[in-house]
């Protein structure tokens, strides 16, 4: 049932609820308290002691709205007020102050019986309260917000906790019954979770916090389950398909390690067979590849693609930089040298002939294989046999863009392989993947050594320029990165823009380049290509370089304000001076008073240098919503579930939900009809 039609609601409050994505009455049933209050022990004034935090029910004795002391900040303005509200319980008096809310003069009026929280000071020998929370209470009230453990949701302008609870409670006893539980019998039988109504009952309006943690857990493991079931089914639909199977690989692997410089790892080696495997198979490969930064991910990309071209088929990377793409063509060529296979570039940059021309090498198999940023999803690109697909730094493509890429490959389906240098512990990616299967590369080459991160402030400073002059007149290179280009009139952090000026100066006579995301397709290329050949000694950019850059010679990064970037993205930056056998340093500049946070990163990253446990230690810091956002989508938006919290149920959810699929892929029997039927109403709000 639309919101508008709830008894109290109608067309001006639904607008409101519609900011909260509240439209149906189930949205409104699932949109949870995210705290509780204990509202069963109300306090005497008389018993309170100084500074303590206490809930009380109070009649208001007597009210005004004032101006501030000083006549030159009030003109008559409201929100340059103080307004009061004496009140008592009959055992004592308090005062109640809200400052810059004068519009409380329409809420609040004399005998009102209010609840009153928050912390009771003494001023001028009596109790005074600081702009607490209150609630004007009604008899009919009363049953909601006093007396019992009372929820708290996140509001929006023009709604009430009051109001919220009234309509929530409302819909439970009118429709609750209404509401099909997603989740089979058997399956809450199994984990002994409460049914849809008692579990909706005990979560808005618990009689114990105990049975309010226990709603919440029965519907943190549906959220998932729902989750997993969607995972699953992909990965069935997947299995469904049919693929170009990819023979007599053996010789390739062989082929290709001929033409390196190194020899591969034995974790490489583990997972190019299991991409063989996959790739030999009549139904397509799906795989993500984890590795750390520097483990030798694209090796694997490159014997995926050159699998396609032996057998006759052909093959794509997508990238999501230009820059990147460009690397690893350079790559390629060096890997293919010999092979004779005909390979291309597609960036939105290309010239309209050249992208025309490779339209139609791609239409009629003249190129073998094309690499390319997002530019390779677009509606005129059309292959002729199109075998297998690779795309590198994933999560920096949405679901939908990874998903159009493999399916041009019509009427088979192309095998894909999905790489990221974004760490994830294990057992999450399983959940967050689990259409996917896995395969992590931990080791590095042979002969790459750990960066050292040292950790200054800038009193150091001139130690660092110091170092760096060292470093280059051992004829290495280094990169300085900065958070921004252009300077802030907010924030005191060091630009790119300021400091290329400055460190012109500081290190003449040798070379400083400058690399930033706002230049040109084709001076990025330039830049990164005098980079390379040493005719710049120090690049001064910002994290664009975080993917694609990778310079032998540079051994040196220095990053200014380090506190403003995220665990993850200092471990992809420190990943682009590991690309040689010589030794790489890391150093990390400081700004002036950073917080407590931003210490414990720069701590972290200065102690660790594996990226699984960097990922784990970033879990915790900052918990999982950005770094989930971007792999989730796709999925239902998390609204009581955190995965990291929650890793058992979500291993219970991951095992029956593949039960489910893999006895039953179509949800067709009695049984499982109410996951379909939620499922249907899910995707068709």
């Amino acid at each position: 049932m639309n919101i508008r039609y709830i008894k109290g609601v109608g067309p001006s409050k639904e607008k409101v609820l519609n900011r909260l994505g509240i439209y149906t009455v189930r949205d409104l049933l699932y949109y949870f308290p995210f705290r509780y209050e204990d509202r069963r022990d109300i306090k005497q004034i008389r018993d309170i002691k100084e500074g303590e935090t206490a809930l009380v029910k109070v009649k208001v004795v007597s009210s005004r709205l004032r101006p501030f002391k000083y006549k030159r900040w009030w003109k008559g303005a409201v929100k340059n007020s103080i307004f009061e509200a004496a009140v008592s319980d009959g055992t004592s008096m308090a005062r109640c102050v809200w400052f810059n809310q004068g519009y409380l003069k329409n809420y609040i009026k004399t005998g009102d019986e209010l609840l009153i929280y928050g912390k009771f000071k003494v001023y001028k020998g009596i109790f005074q309260v600081s702009s607490p929370e209150f609630e004007v209470l009604s008899a009919e009230d009363n049953f909601l917000n006093v007396g019992r453990i009372v929820g708290f949701y996140h509001l929006t302008k023009g709604l009430r906790q009051k109001f919220l609870r009234k309509i929530i409670n409302y819909c439970i006893d009118n429709f609750s019954n209404d509401i099909e539980d997603p989740l089979p019998y058997y399956i809450r039988k199994q984990l002994n979770l409460l049914n849809i109504y008692k579990s909706l009952r005990s979560i808005h309006f618990p009689n114990s916090l105990e049975e309010a943690y226990n709603a919440r857990q029965r519907f943190v493991f549906e959220e998932l389950f729902i989750s997993q079931i969607l995972v699953y089914i992909r990965k069935a639909k997947y299995h469904l398909r049919q693929s170009i199977p990819l023979m007599n690989l053996d010789k390739l692997i062989s082929d290709i390690e001929n033409n390196l410089p190194f020899k591969l790892t034995n974790s490489q080696r583990k997972v190019i067979e299991e991409v063989a495997y996959d790739l030999s198979k009549a139904h397509p490969m799906h795989r993500l590849l984890q590795g750390d930064v520097g483990s030798g991910k694209t090796i694997v990309a490159c014997f995926a693609l050159a699998a396609a071209v032996r057998n006759g088929c052909q093959a794509a990377f997508m990238a999501p930089t230009e820059v990147l793409v460009y690397q690893h063509f350079e790559t390629l060529k060096k890997v293919f040298k010999g092979f004779g296979f005909r390979i291309k570039i597609l960036t939105s940059s290309l010239p309209s002939k050249e992208k025309e021309s490779i339209y139609k090498g791609l239409e009629t198999a003249k190129i073998d294989i094309v690499i390319g940023t997002h530019s390779l999803v677009e509606d005129m690109i059309k292959f002729k046999k199109l075998g297998v697909v690779v795309i590198d730094e994933q999560h920096k493509f949405g679901v939908a863009q990874r998903a159009l890429l493999p399916k041009k490959s019509s009427p088979y389906a192309a095998h894909c392989l999905v790489m990221s240098a974004t760490p994830i512990p294990r057992s999450l990616a399983l959940s967050l993947y689990g259409d996917l299967d896995i395969s992590v590369i931990k080791e590095l080459p042979p002969g790459r050594e750990d960066a050292d991160t040292i950790w200054v402030d800038e009193s150091k400073r001139e130690w660092v320029y110091s170092f760096i002059k060292d470093k280059l007149k051992e004829h290495r290179q280094a990169y300085i990165v900065y958070p921004l280009i252009e300077e802030s009139s907010i924030e005191d952090l060091k630009s790119l823009s300021r400091m290329y000026d400055v460190l012109k100066d500081e290190f003449a006579p040798y070379t400083v380049g400058v690399f930033h995301g706002k230049m040109k397709p084709h001076d990025k290329e330039r830049i990164i290509r005098d980079f390379k050949e040493n005719k710049i000694n120090i690049l001064v950019s910002t994290t664009v370089i975080e993917v694609g850059v990778n310079i032998e010679n540079a051994t040196v990064m220095v990053v200014e304000n380090p506190e403003r970037f995220g665990l993850a993205q200092l471990h992809q930056l420190r990943g682009r001076i590991k690309r040689s056998t010589e030794k790489p340093y890391f150093i990390i500049i400081s700004g002036p008073n950073i917080s407590d946070n931003a210490k414990k990163r720069l701590e972290v990253i200065s102690k660790v240098s594996d990226g699984f446990k960097i990922a784990e230690e970033d879990l915790k810091l900052r918990g999982p919503g950005d770094f989930f956002g971007s792999m989730q989508s796709g999925l239902f938006p998390a609204k009581v579930s955190d995965p990291l919290k929650d890793i058992s149920a979500l291993k219970n959810a991951r095992l029956l939900a593949y039960r489910v699929i893999k006895k039953d892929p179509y949800l067709k029997e009695s049984c499982h009809r109410c996951i379909r039927e939620y499922l249907h109403y899910r995707m068709n709000r």
